[in-house]
């Protein structure tokens, strides 16, 4: 199946290599190039992984608005629409961030109104995703990208460099598994919102743990509340459990989060020197 990923970024580039589809280098918002290159190439898939999470965290989405909004909604719609009108199959990666809490232990499900507002770059991902319900397509949740191949978007690679840390549970996605459901959907040509996060919920600090346990044993951190962070962030984070059985229902078991994030950290060791 032929298909093209939008965005070069970290997940942009992971789901290209994978699934063997074009990277094309072309910005989304200049209709005109965008037309053309579907046209001439036919996708019968296309991916929006488009779109703004701030450097060196979501703080900086609070002083880019207008960059924020052009970069989540803006895009989101012109692929999506311009898909649509073409036949073509549509995949849009939102973000599990739309949610704050566990819902009583029960996890939020796709049936659940989004309910963190919060900061901009929640609020851009919550718009998106409520237009492009009126559209034929796939939209993908994952949370907090943790993957076994060292990078600056890596969630272990941004949280090492953290010298304080919260010890919050949440919901969490293993990029490796992440590839492999995504496979399984756009194979099953599924369409509406999907929660694509391992089972289980971790913390940044167990993350930690366990990278100081297999990665580095010099390495250090200290674990302060949610409240604490609030004081030290522009944008309050996203603490949340997403529920997987909409997912389990299509037949797609991913591992558990903690067996998931150690996997990925035995493997991310030895691609360091790499």
């Amino acid at each position: 199946m032929k298909g093209s990923v939008f965005g070069r970024g970290f997940l942009g580039t992971r789901i290209a290599e994978e699934l063997g589809y074009d990277l094309p280098d072309i910005d989304v918002l200049d209709i005109k190039a965008l037309r053309a290159y579907l046209d001439r190439e036919k996708p019968e898939v296309v991916i929006n992984t488009v779109g703004k999470t701030g450097r060196p965290n979501i703080d900086w989405c609070e002083t880019h608005r207008e960059e924020t909004i052009m970069g989540n909604v803006a895009t989101a719609m012109i692929l999506g629409s311009i898909c649509s009108e073409k036949g073509i199959y549509f995949v849009h990666f939102s973000s599990g961030c739309v949610y704050q809490g566990d819902n009583g232990g029960r996890g939020y499900s796709e049936d659940d109104e989004p309910n963190n507002y919060t900061n901009v770059y929640t609020r851009t991902k919550i718009y998106s995703e409520k237009m492009l319900m009126d559209l034929p397509c796939l939209q993908i949740r994952p949370r907090m990208p943790v993957d076994e191949r060292p990078s600056e978007r890596n969630f272990i690679d941004k949280v090492k460099k953290y010298t304080k840390l919260i010890d919050e549970q949440n919901s969490m996605t293993c990029v490796p598994d992440l590839l492999q459901a995504l496979k399984m959907l756009i194979e099953k040509k599924a369409l509406g919102v999907y929660n694509l996060v391992n089972p289980g919920t971790i913390s940044a600090a167990e993350i930690m743990r366990m990278y100081k346990q297999i990665v580095d044993t010099n390495h250090g951190f200290e674990v302060i509340t949610a409240e604490q962070l609030d004081k030290m962030t522009l944008a309050k984070r996203s603490n949340c459990m997403l529920n997987t059985s909409k997912l389990e229902n299509e037949g797609i078991m991913l591992p558990d989060i903690h067996d998931a994030v150690r996997q990925c950290l035995l493997r991310y060791k030895e691609n360091l020197g790499k």
